[in-house]
């Protein structure tokens, strides 16, 4: 198995939201590396996801059915398994998931089939924006508004 993380964009939300960075994920499956398990790191004020896009049979492939599943927690903290993708070389070599997005962790198997699969998307990490963060951006804005801002000079009077 083969797996990649490259740092992909970075998105800034507004002002007192999370900060959502994306890298590119990678993995694949075979009858030798079954299954891949995406964890994430420990960090408290971190969010670890996985969206999955695309799932295709790599060169190789044999003429049989590969099965992909994932396994995740659902939204009541239970570990639910589900199979996501049904590949045959000669039918259906790929499937594009769109935003298949759960949270970490989550593992993918090689259900059925010798693969090889690839499985790609991006690993999503959110963090809380910090507010003095935000607050210094802002002051260095103001700052930049009084700097361009003339003053304003009082008419003549007539007499």
């Amino acid at each position: 198995m083969s797996c990649h993380d490259e740092d992909c964009t970075t998105d800034h939300g507004p002002a007192g939201q999370s900060k959502l960075e994306s890298f590119l994920f990678s993995c694949e499956l075979s009858s030798k590396v079954p299954f891949y398990t995406f964890q994430g790191d420990e960090e408290e004020d971190l969010e670890h996801f996985l969206e999955l896009r695309t799932i295709c049979l790599g060169e190789g492939a044999k003429e049989e059915s590969n099965v992909v599943e994932v396994t995740a927690m659902n939204h009541q903290g239970k570990t639910v398994s589900v199979p996501i993708a049904n590949l045959h070389i000669s039918c259906l070599p790929m499937v594009s998931l769109g935003e298949f997005e759960l949270k970490a962790p989550v593992t993918i198997r090689l259900k059925a089939g010798t693969g090889p699969v690839t499985v790609s998307g991006l690993h999503l990490i959110a963090s809380e924006v910090e507010e003095s963060d935000n607050m210094s951006d802002d002051e260095d804005d103001d700052e930049d508004e009084e700097e361009e801002i003339t003053p304003i000079k009082p008419a003549k009077k007539k007499q």
